[in-house]
């Protein structure tokens, strides 16, 4: 039940809590392997190509629960999806620990993608179900410091944990995390009694029919795949071809995301000023250089291009919400998120990312980070056309 307009954001801010550290825990889990995957490949024997399609089996199964979740909350209701996500998450972290065939991984990868990706559309349902109308930008924004906190708390993990136990320790630890959380939920947690909606196909059918939407979806893969993809490749880049340690690797990682807790807000407050198609021409410039640059400079010099590139990444998605938000009539504009935020994470976050890691292995990741960030930078090229699908619909 929505809150009364009376109620102030910090007495409503409990239950957002258990949420966040249900996000939390949730993105944690399918990020947890980049900076594991040094170790990972030296353990299993693997090259850098099977390790990057493990990142695409997650991915994979991400798309596929962030599409299926509204059949699941119909019948769940939200809250049962939600508990339901934790858990399997959970199952799925154990499974992988457990398992030492690449094969095998890979398809523990894809359920734990699944479960994972059943969480989002229930959690922020349930949010502003909790949370009076007037607080849901500030519910929603501290809602979404759980994966930038994600992104830095795992090579902190991964570092402090690993003089303690194996690769597979710390995915079980997760994972009891994960079953923490969902039990906790379960037990104490408040809101998401309501059933989901799955999607309807006459609507799916119209936003397909769009002239921006394919734009979208691609610009989409490129700030996913900007933000998420590198993240995923870098430690492994950084010690297999920089000659990196891993130790030093992983906290370069970590730092680097503090600045992005930041970015979101200053990208917005731009967007505002300058326009979505301005915003966003700046934005894939400036990153595809940076990713480009990756690839270029020495080891000496890397740390910088480090901490910049992941802050320009970030910034594509303020431009790029404000930019889906014009796609079609309002019923159509949940939907137009719903198709293309999967779409983004599996070409952005699988495809490129195991790009990268096949670029790896024929010893050209060097290559693959300036392509890859060409490609970024090339989206320039297509900004105006958003203005041109605008005026024709």
């Amino acid at each position: 039940m929505t809150q009364s307009n009376n109620d102030t954001f910090l007495s409503q801010v409990g239950p957002i809590l258990f949420l966040v550290g249900i996000f939390f825990v949730n993105f944690l889990s399918r990020v947890i392997l980049s900076p594991l995957m040094p170790t990972v490949e030296t353990d299993l024997g693997i090259g850098h190509d099977e390790a990057g399609s493990f990142f695409f089996f997650t991915t994979l199964g991400y798309c596929l629960g962030l599409l299926f979740s509204g059949f699941v909350s119909s019948r769940l209701k939200h809250r049962g999806a939600i508990i339901l996500s934790s858990f399997a998450v959970g199952g799925s972290l154990l499974l992988i620990s457990m398992i030492r065939h690449p094969l095998g991984i890979r398809f523990g990868l894809l359920v734990l993608g699944l479960g994972a990706g059943f969480y989002l559309p229930s959690g922020i349902s349930t949010l502003t179900s909790l949370v009076s109308q007037h607080h849901w930008g500030k519910a929603i924004a501290v809602h979404e410091l759980a994966p930038n906190l994600g992104f830095i708390f795992a090579p902190v993990l991964v570092e402090v944990l690993l003089g303690w136990c194996s690769w597979q320790g710390i995915l079980m630890v997760v994972g009891v995390a994960s079953f923490v959380a969902g039990a906790t939920y379960f037990f104490y947690g408040k809101g998401g009694d309501f059933s989901g909606h799955p999607p309807d196909l006459k609507i799916v059918k119209r936003i397909l029919k769009e002239p921006s939407f394919l734009l979208m979806m691609f610009f989409f893969s490129l700030g996913v795949g900007a933000s998420f993809g590198v993240y995923s490749m870098i430690p492994l880049y950084l010690v297999s071809e920089k000659g990196m340690d891993r130790g030093w690797a992983n906290t370069m990682l970590a730092l680097s995301r503090v600045s992005t807790l930041g970015t979101a807000f200053i990208a917005g407050w731009l967007t505002d000023r300058l326009g979505v198609r301005k915003t966003l021409k700046i934005v894939f410039l400036t990153c595809g250089i940076m990713t480009a640059l990756l690839g270029v400079v020495p080891a000496s010099y890397i740390a910088l291009i480090i901490f910049l590139q992941p802050a320009l990444a970030t910034a594509f998605f303020p431009a790029g919400f404000a930019a889906l938000g014009k796609i079609g009539s309002p019923p159509m504009k949940n939907v137009a998120v719903s198709l293309t935020v999967p779409m983004g994470f599996l070409l952005g976050g699988g495809a490129f990312t195991a790009g990268l890691g096949l670029a790896g292995e024929a010893g050209l990741f060097y290559l693959g980070f300036i392509l890859f960030g060409g490609i970024i930078a090339a989206g320039v090229l297509l900004v105006p056309y958003l203005k041109k699908a605008e005026e024709k619909r």
